[in-house]
């Protein structure tokens, strides 16, 4: 049993206040997965050429500002880190495959959370509420993002076995249920060429979008293909550039909620969890269909 939540902003004012309602969000969903929590934020994008990495080191007196250096060093410019706790996303002049290799090879004591235009990933292991206070989510303005809490029932209780998970260019994923056949798809996905750090069936879930969409498939498509290839129950929600979808696997089996005002869309594995945003109480609520995609996009809203 995890709870997942997902906030997409319709205007500009409650962009500024995203991180504010994610973080209430994520203590409604608390009790749902008291052993870890996280985010992926959507938030000031990156000049084209340009890749933002986010970083988590187990070292609590990490020097990411000599980590800023060598990045600069090697690629010609990167920004100053911007640190929260454990992690720190940096801006590098680089493509994102080049950034995430460098730091793959040249810090292996570090783990990349993801890359990306405008993803940020933040995770921790321990109390979704210290995780809130600790990482300042309420400061944080995004057009979207996706929140989950986990409780680990198939895989260790570390950092890096958190959610959410991120394989590929601004492409994020957050999951509640169970795959039964992610084993056999991470072989497959392994010898695409895809990078699979654990052995946590989300990760595959997420891997397996990214390469339905690097052959050429939009999000809607590329789900339409994980109904037929991920066998198990789940519900996910799935955060791009561009916007967010939910799907809920063709049985129904795990809950899910969903909601519409003139600000916001939400999704949350229960209504309590939506029911802190304001204006919940005339906005629109509905469960969402098994089997049936629901995509929100920026350029659609705007």
């Amino acid at each position: 049993m995890c709870g997942i939540a997902g906030l997409f902003s319709k205007t500009s004012d409650f962009e500024a206040e995203l991180g504010d309602h994610m973080a209430d969000m994520l203590i409604q969903m608390a009790d749902r997965g008291p052993d870890s929590a996280g985010v992926a934020f959507y938030r000031n994008p990156v000049p084209e050429g340009w890749t933002k990495l986010t970083l988590f080191s187990p070292d609590d007196d990490e020097d990411w500002g000599a980590l800023s250096d060598s990045l600069a060093a090697r690629f010609g410019a990167a920004a100053d880190p911007e640190v929260r706790a454990t992690h720190a996303v940096i801006a590098v002049e680089a493509g994102a495959d080049e950034a995430a290799a460098w730091v793959i090879a040249n810090r292996p004591d570090l783990r990349l959370m993801s890359a990306g235009r405008s993803i940020e990933i933040y995770k921790e292991k321990g109390s979704p509420l210290d995780f809130v206070e600790r990482f300042g989510l309420r400061e944080i303005s995004a057009s979207h993002g996706l929140g989950h809490t986990r409780m680990a029932t198939e895989s260790f209780v570390t950092t890096e076995h958190s959610h959410p998970f991120s394989s590929g260019l601004d492409i994020c994923l957050v999951h509640n249920g169970s795959l039964s056949n992610h084993n056999r798809l991470r072989e497959v996905l392994r010898r695409e060429g895809l990078t699979i750090q654990t052995d946590n069936d989300s990760e595959v879930a997420s891997a397996y979008l990214t390469w339905k969409m690097s052959e050429g498939l939009g999000l809607e498509d590329a789900l339409k293909a994980a109904i037929e290839d991920l066998d198990g129950f789940y519900t996910f929600a799935v955060g791009t550039a561009d916007g967010f979808a939910v799907l809920r696997d063709p049985i129904g089996c795990k809950p899910a909620v969903m909601s519409e005002s003139e600000d916001w869309v939400a999704m949350a594995s229960e209504y309590r969890a939506i029911a802190v945003l304001p204006g919940a109480e005339e906005a629109r609520v509905w469960e969402p269909s098994p089997g049936q995609i629901y995509v929100w996009d920026k350029a659609a809203i705007a």
